[in-house]
């Protein structure tokens, strides 16, 4: 039994509203966002797999934490990756639920989390990368585990990306923050033509050491790629070739793997 509690803080740190239950919390909060303000969820106990709902719009995210969770409400730039709907309004539905023992291990997407922040969070999966183009969230790694599959465009919601700002050595990491074992990975690469180039071949790097190469070819349908079943913490998105073409924009608009988690 794990004791949750929902809160939504000031930039002061000052309490706008709480709520907590045993094993599930849910928080109505008739406020409107302001710069600077959180959403904090807190458990007695950690390393546990939630449901986690920081904004109605954004959905359910199944998570798993390892420590207490700060989510801070984006404005301005920071917003433009996401649906308006989000965060906007005076009345919102939050909470956090931990997750029953079937639900941790059914096979699914373990790289989905639309919940996903732009810091270094105790919140997984988690997606970072050592370029995002001229530093802005329509590009930021995040963005290709938040479940939007579009990508006959690029730039503001739904089109958001990991965009590599044509640099060669670009590299993703998904990091899921426990052993988790896949067997699949699916790449959604953005296909915005002729705008876009694209990857004609990638490399995926797993914890365990090994790696795979995979051709992909020019196409906005999902490149499946097939894998060993495997026990990783970790996989990493590198070494990606791209195609003989005059745009020098490849893109990921979304990452899937599928597995199961490691019991």
């Amino acid at each position: 039994m794990a004791i949750l509690a929902l809160k939504v803080l000031d930039k002061d740190s000052n309490t706008i509203c709480v709520s907590s239950g045993e094993d599930f919390v849910d928080l109505v909060c008739t406020h409107t966002y302001e710069e600077g303000d959180r959403i904090v969820l807190e458990t007695d106990e950690k390393n546990i797999h939630v449901h986690l709902q920081v904004d109605d719009a954004l959905g359910d995210a199944f998570v798993y934490i390892t420590d207490n969770v700060s989510y801070y409400v984006p404005f301005g730039e920071k917003r433009i990756s996401m649906s308006p709907k989000v965060f906007s309004g005076n009345k919102h539905y939050l909470y956090a639920e931990v997750a029953r023992e079937d639900e941790i291990t059914v096979y699914r997407n373990l790289a989905l989390n639309p919940a996903d922040q732009h810091m270094d969070v105790p919140c997984y999966p988690h997606a970072t990368a050592n370029v995002e183009t001229r530093g802005e969230s329509v590009f930021a790694a995040k963005n290709a585990i938040d479940g939007v599959r579009a990508n006959r465009s690029h730039g503001e919601w739904p089109y958001e990306s990991w965009g590599i700002n044509m640099q060669d050595d670009a590299a993703m990491k998904l990091d899921f923050g426990r052993p988790v074992l896949a067997d699949r990975i699916v790449l959604y690469t953005r296909s915005d033509f002729p705008h876009d180039n694209w990857w004609q071949q990638v490399t995926i790097r797993f914890s365990d050491g090994s790696e795979q190469e995979f051709p992909l070819e020019k196409s906005s349908r999902a490149h499946v790629l097939p894998i060993p079943e495997k026990e990783i913490t970790w996989l990493e998105l590198c070494n990606l070739i791209k195609a003989e073409d005059p745009s020098p924009f490849p893109a990921l608009s979304q990452i899937e793997v599928y597995g199961r988690v490691k019991r």
